[in-house]
């Protein structure tokens, strides 16, 4: 049985993300700090902003960049990359944000994937993404280094360089329904990272879906430490708080020093982490030094928050503490503890609230098939969680096979995770039927750490599993290896190798040595036996 979102339904702009965002902004939101880099003492203004948005997207016009072209965004956070990923979309093409995290490697099978004819970053990631663009064929030309020293001293224009010629953004023409606004990667239930289409309404269903739940205002100074190329920054961040005319508190790092500054600086009201962060605010003795008391609300995703953890905190900073759920394939948000319980039940901390307005949920057993009907009380059993709605991505970037699996005839995404419900309604996350490892909310697909661990002379045989580290009850990769007779091999060894090919949130954290790998009669890796 499917059980709908206990919300009324939002309306649901048809317009672009942009005329979504800005087509209806007042003047006096035009006056208002759109964003401001940790740190800074100006910032950047919504009319700035926007002004800067069509600039940017005139350029890129003026370059041959329009409808149908791709352009990869590589940047940690800053205050550019507001206009930068919104003027890719403003010109009509779209933005296929990349992991600063990515090595060369990485980034250059993105950006081929993609079918980006253009690489926008900065001076910090300059190396590996030069290397990148040179091996995909992308010309030095069309690599903008927002902060380089631009076209007087070498090849590679600036956003100065952009935006000096002043030029208006062009007139574009697509359909809203079916253009793609971003291509985010994401390894869906398995395997490797797949891009995921997402269309300009899509985007703008997510955040109308989310804005009656999490309340952010216009006086909200909100910390944007999350990366706004990762799904959940741009969304739950960049373009909610951009809708609501909020301030944008912009740090390229979690440095924890930076973070309480920035909050009792900038007295930043809402703030949106990820379980790791949550850790130091329950834990590290440095909180206690700084002035955190404008702070109201904390919302924690990417990946389950411990409930005893997320009482912690928010007894420490006297605020209250909300999770949701979602993934990339959702755009991304599909469940959320909502700021204001409207008189219902409260969410325990240990779900992921209720299904967003204008969506419906099924939670299906994984064997029979069958659905799993709400109880009358207690709990449910557990099943699959299947989720329809407006923010459904479109499908994986030609990959029509594995569209079809995540995606069935009725339109219900199989989003590879074990949920049960309860008699309010509340979904709860209990484990994971795909095989992705989120660690500290970066996707680590277990099969490209195998494949790589094989190439290893002594290793005959591998499995990589996440499982919760005591210390911090964080997910980690762990690698069950079985070495080659004769093999004296060691778990530091097997660390450095992967360490040494793979971006730094894919690193091996632990390895364990056994004698076989369980597997199935079919061939496949038995992973909850080795979870055990």
């Amino acid at each position: 049985m499917s059980f709908k979102s206990p919300y009324p339904p939002v309306e649901i702009s048809d317009s672009s993300v942009y005329d979504t965002l800005f087509g209806s902004i007042s003047e006096e939101d035009l006056d208002r700090v759109a964003a401001i880099d940790a740190g800074a003492t100006e910032g950047t203004t919504y009319r700035e902003l926007i002004a800067r948005i069509d600039g940017f997207a005139g350029a890129l016009a003026a370059r041959g960049i329009g409808v149908g072209d791709v352009v990869g965004l590589l940047s940690a956070n800053t205050s550019a990359f507001a206009f930068v990923f919104h003027g890719i979309l403003r010109a009509g093409a779209t933005a296929t944000t990349i992991n600063a995290l990515f090595t060369a490697k990485d980034i250059a099978k993105q950006l081929t994937d993609s079918g980006a004819k253009m690489l926008v970053t900065i001076t910090q990631l300059e190396e590996q993404a030069k290397i990148a663009a040179a091996e995909v064929g992308i010309p030095e030309s069309a690599v903008i280094i927002l902060n380089g020293p631009g076209e007087k001293a070498g090849p590679n224009p600036n956003a100065i360089d952009l935006l000096a010629a002043g030029l208006p953004a062009p007139d574009v023409s697509f359909d809203p329904a079916t253009h793609l606004a971003v291509l985010p990667y994401s390894s869906g239930t398995t395997g490797n990272p797949k891009g995921v289409m997402l269309t300009h309404r899509n985007l703008a269903a997510n955040i109308a879906q989310i804005r009656p739940l999490l309340e952010m205002k216009a006086s909200d100074a909100i910390l944007a430490v999350l990366p706004f190329f990762h799904i959940y920054g741009m969304t739950v961040l960049l373009n909610a708080a951009l809708l609501n005319r909020a301030k944008l508190v912009v740090m390229p790092r979690f440095e924890l020093e930076q973070f309480l500054s920035s909050i009792q600086n900038y007295k930043c009201s809402y703030i949106f982490i990820a379980p790791p962060v949550a850790v130091a605010l329950a834990k590290h003795p440095m909180v206690d030094e700084y002035d955190l008391s404008s702070v109201n609300t904390i919302m924690s995703g990417a990946a389950p928050l411990d409930e005893q953890l997320g009482n912690a905190v928010a007894k420490r900073l006297g605020t209250q503490v909300i999770q949701g759920y979602g993934m990339s394939e959702l755009s991304p948000v599909s469940h959320v503890i909502p700021v204001d319980n409207r008189g219902g039940p409260q969410a325990p901390l240990n779900s992921c609230g209720w299904p967003i307005p204008n969506t419906v949920n099924k939670i299906v057993d994984p064997v029979t098939g069958e659905d799993i009907e709400i109880p009358a009380e207690g709990m449910s059993e557990a099943g699959e969680l299947w989720v329809s709605g407006p923010n459904v991505m479109v499908g994986y970037l030609n990959n029509d096979a594995a569209t079809a699996e995540t995606i069935d005839a009725d339109g219900f995404l199989h989003t590879g995770d074990m949920a049960t419900v309860d008699s309010h309604g509340f979904v709860y996350i209990v484990d994971r039927l795909k095989e992705l490892i989120k660690y500290k909310g970066y996707q680590v697909p277990p099969a490209e750490l195998e494949a790589l661990l094989l190439t290893h002379a002594d290793v005959d045989d591998v499995a990589v599993v996440g499982v919760i580290e005591e210390e911090t009850g964080e997910e980690i990769p762990k690698a069950f290896v079985v070495k080659r007779e004769g093999s004296e091999l060691t778990g530091e060894q097997v660390i450095e190798f992967v360490a040494s090919q793979v971006s730094p949130h894919k690193k091996v954290r632990a390895v364990e040595f056994i004698e076989a790998i369980p597997k199935s009669a079919a061939g496949k890796i038995l992973r909850k036996d080795l979870r055990k």
